[in-house]
């Protein structure tokens, strides 16, 4: 899947124009106004499908919004979320999106949206991807059809922006491949060549082995275990699986660090 979504950043860039019909490679809507929001959206939201796999009925959904500063020279944002195969809806409307949902108990009708200051949409566009098939809105008719494979279409005016990509959770794992494979395709001279700047993940998972032996650290690191926890950690549990340590010290230390971090 990671060396896969490439592919579909250059489809979207390429400047391929779409077509609302079933053999279309790319369906796009703009949406003026959300229920729940009292207003216009503070900046233009797209929505659409791209087809990403025609032999078993791929389809890919995204959101893309532009930016409220810039449109045309601020960065473009590929936004991917973790869960696995969580909606990418969960990244709009709670963490960088230009609107949050209203936290209140239900009342029977429809939910309440409102503006989030603090949106990344502040200082860039941001592509915000179901992926991979099977999550939020992207889907595949086949079974076999669930993996990635193409995207993007049809916005050759963001070829020169700058290019990250991010996503948290899970997608720690891919972004780096992402990005990696776009580099690749840079110095390849694979046309269109992006503007790639870099990539961010936030809360990644990286791997069990990766992410055991590193919550020591930093746990640590951020002051929420003491000096003393820490160093007697790593004098008697060298070696030691942190979830299931043979050693009694080890044990007993880790029994300590777990009811120190647990939130």
């Amino acid at each position: 899947m990671a060396l896969l979504l490439p592919l579909i950043v250059i489809c979207i860039v390429s400047g391929v124009t779409a077509d609302a019909n079933a053999d279309a490679p790319m369906t796009r809507t703009h949406v003026a106004s959300l229920p729940g929001f009292d207003g216009a959206l503070p900046s233009r939201l797209e929505t659409g499908y791209v087809t990403v796999d025609e032999v078993n009925g791929g389809e890919l959904f995204y959101y893309f919004i532009e930016s409220e500063g810039d449109p045309g020279s601020d960065p473009v944002l590929l936004w991917l979320t973790g869960g696995d195969r969580c909606s990418v809806l969960s990244a709009l409307f709670f963490e960088i999106g230009p609107v949050k949902l209203v936290i209140e108990p239900y009342n029977g009708g429809l939910p309440r949206l409102r503006y989030h200051p603090y949106s990344w949409i502040k200082v860039a566009n941001i592509l915000f991807v179901d992926s991979p098939m099977g999550a939020g809105f992207s889907f595949s008719r086949d079974p076999n059809g669930y993996d990635v494979s193409e995207w993007f279409d049809g916005h050759p005016e963001y070829l020169a922006n700058p290019f990250y990509v991010g996503g948290d959770s899970i997608a720690g794992r891919f972004v780096p491949f992402i990005t990696e494979k776009i580099s690749e395709d840079i110095e390849a001279a694979v046309r269109p060549t992006l503007n790639l700047k870099g990539y961010l993940v936030g809360n990644p998972v990286t791997g069990e082995i990766i992410d055991n032996k590193s919550k020591v650290p930093y746990f640590h690191g951020v002051g929420i275990i003491s000096d003393q926890l820490y160093k007697m950690i790593l004098e008697h549990c060298k070696g030691e699986d942190y979830d299931k340590p043979k050693n009694l010290i080890c044990r007993q230390a880790m029994a300590r660090f777990n009811e120190n971090t647990e939130f």
